[in-house]
């Protein structure tokens, strides 16, 4: 049983005997004695009020009774630094039946896009056309990169997931699911392992082919930076048709626009040697590369790297426009006419390139490119197999039986 002591009960009987105290909210008495209404000389005169309604400010301004501060030292609201975006590089929001199954079955396959990740503005174009023209570009290893890159959205982790094991037979088994005649794949950087990742990309297109073998396949593929040139023959001779590494921007930009890990001779270095290992391996393949323009090039680089580009004996390169991702990501220097794109194109053609995508809205995985290129490697094979019939042919039967023999 609980007791209270003496003082502890003389307490209680203090708060309950004690006088209650009431407690309200209550005004702070004015130090001026004179009352608000009657004093003429609180508030400015009705003309100057409105006045200041000539001088642009806002509603808050002109009653709040302060003084303005002096125009320049007024601060702006919104981005006047910036050029705004023109009217060319506004697309409509992504929608339809087919936008949604390709995403739906995307997700049901655990697959990610570079479309997504990277906010591409075609993806709307790419996933919207019918069974056999929908395209998508699939990023493998995940979506999670080992660089940081100050144009890119799509995220990065030092130590991203281990791979998954069943990523390239599902996306072998989507793509055939599609009915395309070509297919654009993607990858994030994985420096965290060996071999950057080469094998799975490899084992990747060599599933595709075996569900598709008619497909024709472009790999945009990281630049496996320290693994060994070993790394790009392993994908290069893996039965791809176009393999794809873009240089990004001129040399002088990259150290700001790409990660310290990627260099612009490194990019070279990667498209050399992709063509040499394919060529070791029997295989002919076409070598890819993109350009931003829009982040601080001057005219001279640009033709600097297309003249090096082609050097490294680089068949195909597209023109695009950089467009901010989120505001953490680097500022747009400023918007390319469709004139200068235009120009662009018209001089990288006159260098030799074999095709030349050039636009605001054009980006290393352009569905257009792809028809163009498409046809190109069809027609390739087409004559190849009629040169091969035709060396058939002339061949004398002494020398074709003795080939049979050595066969046999």
């Amino acid at each position: 049983m609980l007791r209270l002591t003496t003082s502890a009960s003389t307490s209680a009987s203090r708060i309950i005997a004690g006088p209650s105290v009431r407690r309200c909210l209550a005004t702070a008495v004015p130090t001026n004695p004179a009352s608000p209404s009657t004093d003429t000389t609180a508030a400015p005169p009705r003309r100057k009020r409105f006045e200041k309604l000539d001088d642009g400010l806002t509603f808050d301004d002109f009653v709040s009774g302060q003084e303005l501060p002096d125009a320049n030292e007024r601060v702006v609201l919104g981005n006047t630094t910036q050029p705004r975006l023109p009217s060319f590089l506004k697309h409509p929001i992504p929608t339809g039946a087919s936008y949604s199954n390709i995403k739906k079955e995307l997700r049901g396959l655990g697959l990610h896009t570079v479309c997504e990740e990277a906010k591409c503005p075609n993806i709307g174009e790419c996933w919207g056309g019918g069974k056999g023209n929908a395209t998508a570009t699939i990023m493998l290893m995940g979506d999670q990169c080992t660089r940081g890159c100050r144009f890119c959205s799509v995220k990065t982790a030092r130590a991203p997931p281990p791979l998954d094991v069943h990523e390239p037979e599902n996306t072998a088994e989507a793509i055939s699911r599609w009915g395309l005649g070509y297919i654009v794949l993607t990858s994030v950087d994985r420096d965290d392992l060996v071999d950057g990742g080469a094998a799975h990309i490899a084992s990747t297109i060599s599933k595709i082919k075996q569900k598709a073998p008619k497909i024709l396949v472009e790999a945009l593929t990281p630049d496996f930076a320290n693994k060994g040139v070993d790394t790009i023959h392993t994908v290069a001779s893996s039965g791809l048709d176009v393999f794809a590494h873009n240089v990004e921007t001129v040399e002088r930009c990259t150290p700001f626009v790409r990660d310290r890990r990627a260099g612009f001779n490194q990019s070279l270095r990667v498209l050399e040697e992709a063509k040499m290992g394919a060529k070791n391996a029997g295989k002919e393949i076409l070598t890819k590369s993109s350009i931003m323009l829009g982040v601080g090039e001057r005219e001279d680089e640009i033709h600097e790297t297309l003249r090096r580009l082609r050097q490294s004996d680089v068949d195909v390169v597209t023109f695009g426009q950089y467009m901010r991702p989120t505001k953490k990501h680097m500022k747009v220097d400023r918007y390319v006419q469709p004139e200068e794109f235009a120009k662009w194109k018209e001089v990288a053609e006159g260098m030799g390139f074999l095709y030349v995508a050039s636009g605001p809205l054009v980006r290393s995985s352009y569905k257009a490119g792809e028809f163009f290129i498409e046809n190109v490697l069809k027609k390739r094979r087409a004559a190849a197999a009629e040169q091969a019939a035709a060396n058939l042919s002339t061949q004398s039967p002494e020398s074709t039986s003795t080939a049979s023999v050595a066969s046999a």
